[in-house]
C-alpha cells in the first residue's frame, strides 16, 4: 500500500485536514516563490500555484505565501524541508517528509509519533535506500474510464500503473515525465495531481492485526501533524485485513 502526498485531494475531507493542506500548499509555494516570485517565469511556482487551486486554496492564502519571499511579509520564517526516516512493526521502512518553519516544534513531534507507535528513528539513508524517487500521476477516474486509461498507458514509458479508490495512478521515472504527461494532454486527459515521490522497490506484507494497527494509527497521527507533506510506507495490508483494522478503530474512537 503506498501512501503519497498529504494534500492530495480526498473526498469527505474533514475541515481540519482541508486546512492542514491548505497550509502545506502555502509552504510549497513559498519555497518554489524563493527562486523567484513570478510564476510567468518559475515553472515550480506555476505548478504550485496550480496544484494549490486545484485544491481550492483561496486566491489571498496563495498571494500571501508568495509575499513571504518577496519580503513584503516582514515576519515571514523560511520553510525547511526535513525527511525523517524510521523501520516501523515487522521491520516495515517509513519516510516521512516534512515542511516547516520550527524545527523545535516538527522534530519533537515527529519523534513522538515515531516512538509512540513503535522504534526510534534511524539515521539518514538507512531506510530511504529501499525507496527510489518517482514521479506520481493521478487521473481522475469521476472523468475518465480505468480500462480506457489502460489501453493508454501501454502506448508510453510508464513503469507502473495501479487504480486506488476513485484515482488512476501513473508511475513513471523522472526522465521521463514529461513525455508521458504531454501524452496524455494530447489525449484530453488531465491529471488531478503530479508530483515526485519516494516509491519503495520491496514491500512488506503486513498480515498480523496488532501490527496493521499500529502502523495505520501511526499513518493517521502523521496526517494529522501540520508539518507532514508526504508519508512513504513499503507495505501491504489486505483489503480485509485493512476493513477490520478500520471498523475496530471507528469503534473504538471517542467522538464529541
Amino acid at each position: 500500500m503506498w501512501r503519497g502526498p498529504v494534500v492530495e485531494k480526498k473526498k469527505n475531507q474533514s475541515n481540519a485536514l482541508r486546512q492542514k493542506a491548505f497550509s502545506i500548499h502555502a509552504k510549497l509555494i513559498s519555497i518554489a516563490a524563493e527562486k523567484w516570485w513570478d510564476p510567468d517565469k518559475n515553472p515550480s511556482l506555476c505548478d504550485a500555484i496550480e496544484k494549490a487551486r486545484k485544491d481550492n486554496v483561496p486566491n489571498e492564502n496563495i498571494l500571501r505565501a508568495i509575499k513571504k519571499w518577496t519580503w513584503e511579509d516582514k515576519s515571514a520564517t523560511q520553510i525547511t524541508q526535513i525527511i525523517y526516516e524510521w523501520y516501523g512493526p515487522g521491520w516495515v521502512a517509513i519516510i516521512v517528509s516534512t515542511l516547516t518553519d520550527n524545527k523545535n516544534r516538527t522534530a519533537p513531534n515527529i519523534r513522538h509519533i515515531f516512538s509512540k507507535y513503535g522504534w526510534n528513528m534511524w539515521e539518514p539513508w538507512s531506510v530511504s535506500f529501499i525507496f527510489e524517487r518517482k514521479w506520481i500521476l493521478a487521473i481522475d477516474l469521476e472523468n475518465y474510464s480505468s480500462e480506457s486509461l489502460e489501453e493508454l498507458v501501454f502506448e508510453t514509458d510508464v513503469e507502473d500503473f495501479w487504480q486506488e479508490d476513485w484515482m488512476f495512478k501513473i508511475i513513471t521515472s523522472i526522465d521521463s515525465f514529461v513525455k508521458v504527461k504531454k501524452f496524455f494532454e494530447a489525449k484530453n486527459i488531465n491529471s488531478e495531481f503530479a508530483d515526485i515521490d519516494y516509491i519503495p522497490s520491496t514491500i512488506v506484507e503486513v498480515d498480523d492485526f496488532d501490527k496493521a494497527l499500529k502502523l495505520t494509527k501511526m499513518i493517521e497521527a502523521f496526517n494529522e501533524d501540520e508539518d507532514v507533506e508526504k508519508i512513504s510506507v513499503n507495505m501491504n495490508i489486505s483489503d480485509k485485513l485493512q476493513k477490520e483494522v478500520d471498523d475496530f478503530i471507528d469503534k473504538n474512537t471517542f467522538r464529541t
